[in-house]
Parts: C-alpha cells; structure tokens; sequence
C-alpha cells in the first residue's frame, strides 16, 4: 500500500506544527482565490481551483501526477497558462514539477528508501552531463536567453523521466496502469482529430477553425493557420492535426501507441478488452494515415515488422492484409502517392530535407565534437536545426553526444535482447514488454525523417520518448527474477 505524503507530512512528531501550517494554507488558499477571482474571473478561477485538487490528489498517489503528464502530452502539449512569472509556464511544466516534488517528497519522508539505477542509468547519466556541456560551451558564441534557458532546463527534466520512472515504477500493476492511460489519451487524440478533420472537410472549415482558435487562451495558434495541409498548400489534401499544431508531432505520438498497442491484441489478458481494443487500434491507425506522417508510418511499419518477426508471427497477417488495403483502396491513393514521391525524392518537402541534411552535416564538419550548444550557430551561413533527430542531437551535442545517445539505446536493446527469452517465463508482462520495446523501435526509426524527440520546441515530445525508456527499463527491471522477488 502506498505511503499517504499528506499524512507524513502533518502528522510528524511535531504534532503542533500541524495547526498553524493548516492556517497557513487555507490563508494561501483563500488568497490566490481571490486574486484569480479578481484578476482572470470565474472560468479560470474554476480552473485554478480544479487544478487545487487535482494537485492534492497528486500528493496521494504519484499516478495521478503521471496521469496528468499523460494526458498533457496527448491531449494539450502546448498549452500556458494566461500569467507570466518571468516567463510563461506551460501545463506540462506544472504536472512535471508535481511529479518530481511528489517524487522528492517520497524519499524525505522514507517513502522510497533506495535510489535505483539500472545498468542503463550510468548512459543516461552521461548523456544529460554531455547535453550540460554543450550548453555552456555554446554560450561561448550565443548570448543566453531565458527562452534556451528554460526549453534546455525542460529537456533535462524530461530526460530525467528515466529516473524517476524506474524508481516510482516498480510492480507490474502500476506499469499496466501508466501505459494503458497513454493508449487511452492517444486514443482520444487520435479520435478528435478524426472529428476534427472530417468536419473541416465535409462540413465546415470555419467551425474548425474557431474551434481550435479558442485554444489561443492557453497560448495556441489562431486563425486559418491551425489547418495544415500536404506543403502548406490549400489545394492539397488536409492533414490531421487534432491539437497537437503539427501534422508529424501528432504522427509521432500515433507511431509510438500503435507499436505499443498492436503486441496486446496477441496478450492472453491484454490492457484493455479486446472489443474495445480493436476499434481503439483501429481509429489510431486511421488518425496516422490522415496525418500524412511519412516517417512515423514508415517507423510503426518497420517496428511492426520487426516484433512481427521475433515473436508475433501472426501479425505479419495484419501487416501484409494492411499493406494490400494501402494499395488497393481509393482512399487511400493520396497517402501511397505523397510516400513514394518522398521514397524517391521528387517532392519539394523531401528535397528541402535534403537541404536540411546537407546544411547540418556542413555545421557538423565544423563543430565535429561538442556541437554548438542549444543557444544558436556561431556561424552566419549555419543554422541548428534538421529533420532528422541523430543529426538534431549532432547539431546540439557534436559526435561525442550523438555517440553517448547511441550507446543509451544499444545497451537498452541489449538489455531486450538478454531478456528476451525470460520474458515467456511472465506471462503479465510479455506482450507490454514487446509493446515497450516496438513503440522505441517504431520511434527510433521515425527519427530519421523528424526531430520531435529531442528538440527545445517540441518538449511533450521529449518527455514522451524518455518515460516510454523509463517504461521500457521498469518493465526489464521486472523480467529479471531478481527484481520479482
């Protein structure tokens, strides 16, 4: 049974303390009330208040802190809040803060009485010491802004999800709870912009539009912009957005639920029931090809593949039946189209990549080693900046970071490839454990044509791939007989 921290906190030795700290924070209460109140009105006093208990709920169970990082990342990954305190904190940066307080809170009070690491901890740790040295070696030759400060200080907090997720994560109960909650948040991603999306064709572009323009509160974008098409042209087909702003960061989340979600249509007691399921799986495969996401559809396809391949030999059924549909049915021909244009290179999308591609690889010969930091290029003709995360990375972190990153995900695929067989020995695990280690591969593979997973604008993302390896390590930590005793 988890340790209740509201309970350690006021009902320690010092039991008089309690009543004048409970004054304290009804009188705090009651103040940001009122300024709310006066200030931002009643909705968003409302907010404010739900967002009260919401974050009392938190210091009770650390879930429902991973719960509201989830459903940010999935449903409102660039939302603000409408105040500045220097800068303008996002809803993310406030379920992360709870979730790291909350986690600290535990090892004050004895909550969590051991630090666990893993075999992988020691190439996390190097990475995020690696990313610190870029970053003050590049102030070098860029001022510092609170914009790179507070987008790299974020980056780290999200790395450091590993962490936090192997320690907090630590019985298989809990780990089929936090992944079934982000198939379910995907889910609902997926589903509204299918709604979204068959509304601005068939019904009405504007109703969409105002739609998603009254996100501008919470510090999205406005007007006609919010609609994205095939080249940013309106007379090509739309892609889907839902309120993820970007087509392929929306894609990027689609790519790495389906390579978690498939493997538990072959689970002898998958996350969700099977009835359900099924549609689930299905609306985010056609919320992905709506996106028009070449490289996530190409990274689920090849992750599919590859656990088709080592151990759900069944599913090359699904595969091969879906890639008939692909290229048999109507609907379908734009997607087949726009991909194998860009397989060959003769769209302009793919051609300005290649720009891309060249121009990093340009700054990469100049700055082989540590990069040029976060801050910006110290050259004229350079840029940071690239659709390509490995490059991204090598941008930022030089050879050396790029180097460190890959060792991060060769020893956790060496890790999967040592427990791989142990795995059968659990069934509870087996199909989640696949699923983990699918949704990295279909990630890692889409990361060759987008940067999203390590990028100081596109945070959600960050934090996404980190607590899906934080996932993945818990779930290693539980094959391991030693863990499970």
């Amino acid at each position: 049974m988890e340790t209740d921290l509201l309970y350690r906190i006021f009902a320690s030795r010092h039991r008089w303390l309690s009543v004048p700290a409970a004054f304290a924070l009804c009188a705090a209460l009651a103040l940001a009330m009122g300024y709310l109140l006066a200030e931002f009105g009643v909705l968003i006093a409302g907010a404010g208040l739900a967002a009260l208990f919401i974050g009392l709920w938190m210091l009770r169970d650390i879930e429902v802190a991973y719960w509201a990082v989830i459903a940010i990342i999935c449903l409102l990954p660039f939302a603000s809040f409408p105040f500045n305190i220097g800068f303008t904190p996002t809803f993310l940066d406030a379920a992360m803060g709870a979730l790291y307080l909350i986690w600290l809170l535990q090892i004050a009070t004895g909550a969590q009485k051991e630090f666990v690491a893993t075999s992988l901890g020691l190439p996390v740790g190097l990475f995020i010491l690696l990313a610190i040295g870029a970053f003050v070696f590049g102030l070098s030759h860029a001022a510092l802004t609170s914009y790179v400060l507070r987008h790299f200080a974020e980056i780290l907090l999200s790395i450091g999800l590993f962490f936090l997720v192997v320690n907090t994560v630590r019985d298989v109960d809990r780990l089929r709870r936090l992944v079934r909650a982000l198939l379910l948040g995907a889910f609902a991603a997926a589903a509204l912009g299918i709604v979204l999306y068959v509304t601005a064709a068939y019904v009405s572009d504007e109703l969409v539009i105002r739609a998603l323009s009254a996100l501008g509160r919470l510090g999205y974008p406005t007007g006609p912009g919010v609609l994205r098409y095939i080249r940013e042209d309106p007379e090509l087909p739309m892609r889907a957005t839902a309120t993820s702003v970007d087509p392929n960061v929306l894609g990027s989340l689609l790519n790495l639920a389906l390579g978690i979600g498939v493997p538990q249509l072959f689970a002898p007691r998958p996350l969700i029931r099977r009835r359900y399921l099924v549609p689930i799986l299905g609306t985010l495969t056609l919320c992905l090809g709506l996106t028009m996401s070449r490289g996530s559809i190409i990274g689920v396809g090849a992750a599919l593949c590859v656990v088709a391949t080592l151990r759900y030999r069944k599913l090359w059924v699904l595969i091969l039946l879906a890639l008939a549909l692909l290229l048999v049915l109507p609907q379908t021909q734009e997607l087949v189209v726009h991909t194998i244009e860009g397989l060959q290179g003769e769209d302009l999308a793919t051609q300005m990549r290649f720009g891309e591609y060249k121009d990093a690889l340009i700054l990469i010969g100049r700055y082989p080693w540590l990069g040029v930091g976060f801050a910006g290029s110290p050259d004229i003709d350079t840029y940071i900046g690239v659709a390509n995360v490995y490059l991204q990375i090598a941008e930022h972190m030089g050879l050396i970071g790029l180097t460190s990153f890959l060792v991060v995900v060769g020893v956790l695929f060496a890790r999967f490839w040592r427990a791989r067989h142990r795995v059968a020995a659990a069934p509870e695990l087996d199909s989640l454990w696949w699923g983990l280690h699918t949704g990295l591969v279909g990630a890692l593979v889409g990361g060759l044509a987008d940067h999203y997973f390590f990028n100081l604008d596109f945070i959600h993302s960050v934090a996404l791939f980190w607590l899906i390896i934080g996932l993945a390590t818990a779930a290693t930590e539980m094959v391991n007989p030693r863990a499970r005793q």
